[in-house]
């Protein structure tokens, strides 16, 4: 069994994204102990922003007109797709920044994109359980002064769910930054509840994607 990691935070220190995937990470390990767990990083190791329009503006070059840049900009895309391709179970943490998805998080959807394997003709990613953890600074939802200005949810379950039709589960932390903004210290109660019900159901769909993947292979 192999569980495929990412995460986008740019702070792992004292990241919510990477403390909610932990816990789906833990429930899976709980299920399977002994299955691989591959990790992508995308603050550590950032995909180049030029991979992308290399594979794009080189799709008709033969291989060996390409450039050495082409070529590694190819490998990559294939590498990163092997990763996806390969996994049981697939968790993304990513978080909101600036109101919108994270620049890590779309430059490597972008390359991973360009796959035969992962558009959507010929996504080999269709009914993997996955969930996507995201956290958001403020409060977005509906009746909430700022309703409407989280502009990357929305996006990323399309891509994921719709796109590459992953059995996809949806983990979302909002009020991260109380504590950190004084503005939002008259939150605190709301966001501590929040906090709790995000950790609960990280627990939940953790157990999830390893009961359904367990079940995948068994069938």
């Amino acid at each position: 069994m192999e569980l495929y990691r990412l995460d986008a935070s740019i702070t792992p220190a004292t990241s919510a994204s990477r403390s909610l995937a932990d816990l789906v990470e833990s429930e899976w390990l709980s299920t399977h102990p002994d299955s691989r767990v591959v990790r992508r990083d995308l603050a550590a190791d950032p995909i180049p922003a030029t991979a992308w329009p290399d594979v794009v503006t080189s799709g008709a070059i033969a291989e060996s007109d390409r450039t050495d840049r082409q070529r590694a900009a190819h490998s990559l895309a294939t590498q990163l797709a092997d990763e996806l391709v390969s996994a049981d179970a697939l968790v993304f943490a990513v978080p909101l920044y600036n109101y919108g998805v994270s620049q890590h998080f779309k430059t490597w959807f972008d390359l991973v994109y360009t796959d035969p394997r992962t558009n959507p003709t010929g996504t080999a990613l269709r009914g993997k359980p996955a969930t996507l953890v995201t956290v958001l600074g403020g409060n977005y939802a509906p009746g909430t002064p700022k309703e409407g200005w989280d502009h990357s949810t929305a996006w990323l379950r399309r891509v994921l769910e719709d796109v590459w039709g992953l059995d996809l589960r949806v983990v979302q932390r909002p009020f991260t930054l109380v504590g950190v903004n004084p503005a939002l210290d008259a939150f605190a109660d709301a966001a501590a509840e929040l906090k709790q019900a995000a950790e609960e159901e990280a627990v939940h769909s953790g157990r999830h994607i390893a009961q359904s993947a367990g079940a995948s292979l068994a069938g």
